[in-house]
């Protein structure tokens, strides 16, 4: 084997110095093969100790979030065998509640009266486990009335475009409160929005009796001097009210007088609805039936209140009333009618059928008004009103009757607009006034219908919600004595204290 392997190497033809170097090289080659195989093996093992390190530390970290997931579900389960507690809110100087607790109970009363703000906040804290006293509704009433004093005496802004909103309000008796809005025309919201409570501040709200000319004149130059006369005053169509901007003429030398576009829709509709003969007859129906089904299985039927001194204000309800009865009149199928007998329908409300085109044609001339109040409400009064306002409800003057309202409200619109100069846009409506009393009212609840009482100075709280900033500040520059001085300055005694006075003069031993 050996001579064999000799043999073949004597085949080669290279002298042994090649094949000597072949074999050097092969050796530095396997060589350098063996080194770079342990620097890749020391490189390995480096990172197989760096993983290793890795590992360890993400085990560490597991554990220390499980420790700390169980620390937070027992922090958890120990909170909730906690009642929950109220925001941190410091009582201000004076008080025994903070700013926010005083906001939230305002905010309330607004919104639901006053005694039920109490009722349904110890409802909550009941229902949630918080232990806090709540504050009695008269020290909420408080609240609210010094919060109203505060934003009649906070300063207004210096400006020549302010609007003024003028209009009265009673109860019962003779006693009438005057109450003024202002807006500055720089900041009427855009057209297409109607003006919001937010948008007005009370300038002015003052008790008295037969309100004359010049009792409002008085009121008014007192205002003027005090912020300045406006460039604008809107008005319903009470005289006191209209004739005595004359007396602000003096302080300002143009002062425009704007009647409110509603209560004018009211009197067209007075006029061409309700001079009609059947409309009366109409009216005597519906105060009629009311009386005779209210209280009958037919009293899902019964017809909306009607109210003497602003029909024509509210004629919209009616109307719609009676478009549903007598479409129920020609579908006995119909739901509503399921446990009617027929002939109790028709006795008791078949007279509407008498009445189906006067119906149809007074509503038409409904249709017409409630657009065009839309129009002035969102729109305003500008130059080329009149014009808009033409197309706008063109489409609804479908007989003599609604064309006869449309061109009236279309002329009062145009005579309006003729005072303006270009380019200047104002409000010609006292609605969200008269919606400010009717916010008044509800935070009366049931003593609305008793006169006004020494509430009344809560009326400037009404138009925005509170804050504990503006809680702050304002309790911070009108305390309780300031607040009542200014009730007994301005509300003389009120009919509930006089009622009051009657039963304890009656009550009171009489001297044999």
């Amino acid at each position: 084997m050996a001579s064999s392997s000799f043999i073949k190497a004597q085949q080669f033809k290279s002298p042994l110095s090649v094949v000597a170097g072949f074999l050097l090289r092969s050796r530095e080659t396997q060589a350098g093969r063996s080194r770079d195989r342990n620097k890749e093996n020391q490189r390995l093992r480096r990172s197989l100790t760096q993983l290793e390190r890795e590992q360890k530390r993400a085990r560490e970290e597991l554990s220390e979030a499980k420790r700390e997931i169980e620390k937070l579900k027992a922090e958890n389960a120990r909170l909730r065998n906690q009642p929950p507690k109220l925001p941190d809110d410091p009582p201000l100087p004076h008080h025994s509640y903070g700013a926010k607790m005083i906001s939230l109970c305002t905010n309330l009363a607004r919104t639901v009266g006053l005694r039920r703000a109490v009722a349904a906040l110890r409802l909550f804290f009941e229902w949630l486990g918080v232990e806090s006293k709540v504050p009695d509704w008269t020290t909420i009433r408080s609240w609210l009335c010094r919060l109203g004093v505060a934003e009649i005496e906070s300063p207004v802004a210096e400006a020549d475009d302010w609007i003024w909103m003028a209009d009265h309000s009673n109860q019962i008796g003779s006693e009438k409160v005057l109450a003024i809005l202002g807006i500055r025309a720089s900041e009427l919201p855009e057209r297409g929005q109607a003006i919001r409570h937010e948008d007005v501040r009370l300038l002015s709200i003052v008790p008295g009796v037969d309100w004359k000319r010049e009792d409002v004149a008085r009121e008014y130059t007192a205002l003027a001097k005090r912020i300045g006369a406006p460039m604008a005053l809107v008005v319903d169509g009470a005289v006191e009210l209209r004739d005595s901007a004359e007396s602000l003429k003096k302080l300002r030398k143009k002062v425009l007088v704007l009647h409110d576009f509603k209560h004018h829709a009211a009197n067209v509709l007075k006029k061409i609805v309700g001079k009609d003969a059947r409309f009366n007859d109409f009216h005597s129906e519906i105060g009629r039936t009311r009386s005779a089904i209210q209280q009958t299985e037919l009293a899902h039927l019964t017809p909306p209140p009607q109210k003497p001194k602003a029909r024509f204000m509210n004629l919209a309800a009616t109307l719609r009333w009676a478009e549903m009865v007598s479409w129920q009149l020609s579908n006995p199928n119909s739901q509503a009618r399921r446990d009617v007998p027929t002939k109790r329908m028709n006795e008791k409300l078949g007279w509407l059928r008498s009445f189906r085109n006067d119906v149809q044609r007074w509503s038409q001339c409904q249709k017409v008004v409630s657009r065009a109040l839309t129009f002035i409400n969102e729109q305003g009064l500008f130059v080329g009103a009149a014009a808009e306002l033409r197309k706008i409800i063109a489409d609804l003057t479908v007989d003599d009757a609604s064309r006869q309202v449309a061109e009236q409200l279309i002329q009062f619109v145009n005579d309006a607009e003729s005072q303006l100069s270009p380019g200047m846009r104002l409000p010609m409506s006292t609605e969200i006034l008269e919606s400010t009393f009717g916010l008044y009212k509800q935070l009366e609840g049931q003593h609305n219908k008793g006169g006004f009482t020494t509430l009344l100075p809560a009326f400037g709280s009404l138009l925005r919600p509170s804050t504990p900033s503006r809680i702050a500040e304002s309790f911070a520059r009108l305390n309780v004595r300031q607040m009542r001085n200014w009730v007994a300055d301005r509300l003389n005694q009120t009919l509930a204290s006089k009622r009051q006075q009657a039963y304890r003069e009656c009550a009171t031993p009489k001297p044999p």
